[in-house]
């Protein structure tokens, strides 16, 4: 968490012009010992007190806002983003419950602040891309300026996401080492070390701790510009237990198609199109679903997917409209260096 934007709430009107300054004018929060947020200050607020006749050796609590605005820990808030937007308000600070602070985001620099834990799974070998794995993981293989994961860790931090869990085996200490250097949206990366393959979502059962109801799971492999925050209101939207998130794919037959029962035909069709729906490695799970992965065990999602829809839970389809790309051959992942030369993610 920056501490650039708090003081405590014990400091003068001049302690708070000197940290405004380092600030570059935004605004700065208050909080006691124990971390709570009592107020809010701008320059603009001591502008007007000072007019007013105060002392700049009098507590800044005594002039700050006690009505600040702030978001609650664990919320969907897009209405209010849009508001805070609106008004110009750039800093927003995250309470929990006891209106303690979490962390102070700029809003000005994410698209949304979803409630949702990620997970990154980072732990193949990518036999399939040798020799460019021998020494260097798949997820660290550069399209263009930078590894393939860190598109996938710029886009999540742009929808506000901020603890990132990785699941990591092949030469995991070179991704470790890797963000330790390059963090520049201040993550708070978790890497789940699997000393046996667990398959794509067993090595879930080894995170002791979630913040939030909701977690999204994706491959790190993946280059895309998907919408997360679509994805996820589609999700709370249609009250899904889990969502799959998937890529079209049209078939054009090419003949009249013939279709029949017991031996009669019962319709024609002229050179019919057909649309199926490809896993696109992105899902979202409430929380208790991982109470059906089982522990120790090699278990993937789709089989996840498969237990949820045997208890008869709520499955989403989400399919993916803008640009996906699985980088699992050679042929992808050229096909990502040139594509990448025209796309913004």
């Amino acid at each position: 968490m920056s501490q650039q934007y708090l003081i405590h709430h014990k400091s003068t009107i001049k302690e708070a012009l000197i940290e405004l300054d380092k600030s570059l004018g935004k605004s700065l929060f208050l909080i006691d010992d124990s971390n709570k947020v009592l107020a809010s200050i701008s320059d603009g607020d001591i502008r007007r007190a000072l007019i007013k006749g105060h002392n700049i050796s009098e507590p800044a609590l005594a002039i700050a806002r006690k009505n600040f605005k702030f978001i609650q820990q664990n919320t969907t808030q897009k209405e209010e983003l849009e508001q805070f937007r609106a008004h110009k308000i750039t800093l927003i600070p995250i309470l929990n419950s006891k209106m303690e602070l979490v962390k102070i985001v700029d809003i000005s620099k994410i698209k949304a602040m979803l409630p949702l834990d990620a997970v990154i799974m980072a732990g193949g070998k990518g036999a399939r891309l040798m020799p460019l794995t021998k020494h260097t993981p798949k997820p660290l293989l550069k399209i263009g300026d930078k590894p393939i994961i860190e598109y996938n860790t710029d886009r999540l931090a742009s929808y506000g996401i901020r603890t990132i869990n990785i699941t990591v085996n092949y030469l995991s200490e070179q991704i470790v080492d890797y963000f330790k250097v390059n963090n520049k949206h201040q993550i708070d990366f978790n890497y789940i070390e699997e000393d046996r393959p667990l398959g794509t979502i067993g090595a879930l059962k080894l995170i002791k701790n979630f913040d939030n109801d909701y977690i999204l799971l994706m491959n790190s492999d993946l280059l895309t510009n998907a919408d997360f925050e679509d994805v996820f209101n589609n999700f709370l939207l249609k009250e899904g237990d889990a969502l799959v998130a998937t890529i079209p794919y049209k078939v054009n037959i090419p003949y009249g198609v013939i279709e029949t029962k017991a031996g009669y035909v019962t319709n024609i069709k002229e050179k019919p199109s057909y649309t199926y729906y490809s896993n696109a490695g992105i899902y979202i799970f409430k929380k208790e679903c991982l109470d059906f992965v089982p522990k120790n065990t090699f278990f993937n999602a789709t089989d996840l997917i498969e237990t949820l829809l045997e208890k008869n839970k709520k499955i989403i389809n989400y399919p993916i409209l803008t640009y996906w790309l699985d980088i699992g051959k050679h042929e992808d992942f050229e096909k990502a260096q040139e594509d990448i030369k025209h796309l913004t993610l």
